[in-house]
């Protein structure tokens, strides 16, 4: 598990590969990640952006951006966490991510980019 902490709030991901929805032979490669926000501050925030950088073993790089995460712009109270996982595909059996989170602290209005830790995609038989 990768982790970072901006401002309070703690970024969490685990990856795993999908070998049901991959074609290693037609360079098609899918991954999922799950990622663990939480608020450790004090403040009641609000998850407005997300900024990702995706990398794969040619060194393409993909740059994906929008609002909020999977359909949701998720408020926390301080002491709570939010949860989701997401895919990503590659043309290649490595690769990795990395990002920001545009968040906003509701009592004053000011946003912040919340990291998000980079992680590795690797499929599991690239480790041996």
């Amino acid at each position: 598990m990768e982790t970072t902490t901006t401002e309070g709030v703690k970024v969490s991901v685990t990856m795993n590969y999908l070998p049901d929805y991959s074609n290693p032979i037609q360079q098609h490669f899918v991954f999922a990640y799950r990622i663990k926000i939480e608020n450790k501050s004090e403040f009641t925030i609000k998850l407005l952006r997300r900024h990702w950088y995706i990398h794969d073993a040619t060194g393409v790089v993909r740059e994906v951006e929008g609002e909020g995460v999977v359909g949701q712009q998720p408020v926390l109270e301080p002491g709570e966490l939010h949860e989701y996982v997401s895919g990503c595909n590659l043309k290649t059996g490595l690769g990795k991510m990395r990002g920001t989170y545009l968040m906003e602290r509701l009592l004053d209005g000011k946003q912040f980019d919340a990291t998000i830790p980079e992680f590795t995609l690797i499929v599991p038989y690239k480790l041996n």
